[in-house]
């Protein structure tokens, strides 16, 4: 499975963002996706949250080690990950779903 870094412009929350997707044999050729994660500021420290989720999947220490731990989330689950940054907007993102290379439009 290949990484894509997408950039991702001040200002673009979640609700504006695409969904990822990927095909399994039990969904006869349906989208399916798995949740998106988020790296968000949790007080002093750093968190990965499911989206949708209230409650955070883990909470960390420093902003590199839920990188990390969401990297390894969004890997398993074919999803994408979000990076929140210090000034709480998204500053980049890594899909780990079905990108279509070249992409449409």
């Amino acid at each position: 499975m290949t990484e894509t870094v997408l950039p991702i412009g001040r200002g673009i929350t979640s609700s504006g963002l695409s969904q990822p997707y990927g095909r399994d044999s039990r969904t006869k050729g349906k989208i399916v996706a798995g949740k998106n994660q988020y790296v968000v500021r949790n007080g002093d420290g750093w968190g990965v949250r499911g989206e949708g989720n209230t409650r955070l999947t883990a909470s960390c220490d420093t902003q590199r080690e839920a990188i990390e731990l969401g990297r390894e989330i969004a890997r398993n689950q074919g999803s994408e990950l979000r990076i929140q940054g210090q000034d709480a907007r998204f500053r980049e993102a890594w899909s780990y779903g079905h990108d279509p290379f070249p992409p449409k439009g």
